[in-house]
């Protein structure tokens, strides 16, 4: 014969002397199908995950970036200069003067980030503004002696990190990879509206790998620090 208090904790759904109740075994047996769910899940879910790099060429493509950027980086600290600052030096250079909206469309930046990078660079001597004969609007800046001296320097650590960047590889295979970059480089500047000036070599990113094309100067993201 079951007593009263016997019958209120069975009642109740509170675990008898003997075992668990009914309900505990229900919630118990939930929990299980859900982690057996959980992990079906996350199983389908790995399977799906690939492995970073294993067929991206964009990964490829920031890694040499990153790692391009840090080894040019190293080299330009010598100079006072940041990653990313020698190519306004480098642009100029070719240019000798330009206006803030060239420098920006030839980097393929914009604007505002060439004038932040244009600030720093003034501050350390390596260039000045002059505003147009005319249109004080127009903004115009070149290199000064000083930033002339720093465009040598840079040339030469560009030359070095880029034949320790391609060692190994042939004339040909250097022109084909140039030219992959450069149309890769103008499919993102498209989609993301960012406007600039055709840099010498994109007409001859159809062309046969076999015939030669132009040096260019470097374009990178649109950050120059």
């Amino acid at each position: 014969m079951v007593s009263a208090d016997q019958r209120g904790t069975v009642s109740s759904g509170k675990a008898s002397p003997s075992g668990k109740s009914a309900m505990d075994k229900s919630e118990t047996g939930k929990l299980g199908e859900a982690d057996r769910d959980s992990e079906q899940t996350m199983g389908k879910s790995d399977k799906r995950i690939r492995p970073p790099g294993s067929k991206s060429v964009g990964w490829a493509l920031v890694q040499a970036a990153r790692l391009h950027r840090s080894r040019v980086g190293d080299r330009l600290a010598a100079l006072d200069l940041f990653a990313g600052q020698e190519q306004v030096v480098q642009a100029l250079a070719v240019a000798g003067t330009m206006t803030m909206g060239d420098l920006a469309a030839t980097l393929r930046v914009r604007p505002p980030t060439a004038s932040k990078t244009i600030s720093r660079l003034a501050a350390l001597g390596f260039v000045e503004r002059r505003a147009e004969a005319g249109d004080g609007r127009v903004v115009r800046v070149r290199l000064t002696d000083t930033g002339l001296a720093k465009a040598e320097a840079i040339e030469r650590i560009w030359d070095d990190v880029e034949a320790e960047m391609l060692d190994g590889f042939d004339g040909k295979e250097r022109r084909r990879l140039r030219k992959l970059l450069r149309k890769a480089a103008r499919n993102l500047a498209d989609v993301s509206g960012v406007t600039g000036h055709e840099v010498d070599g994109d007409s001859d990113i159809e062309l046969d790998d076999d015939e030669p094309d132009a040096l260019v100067v470097p374009i990178q993201a649109d950050r120059l620090d």
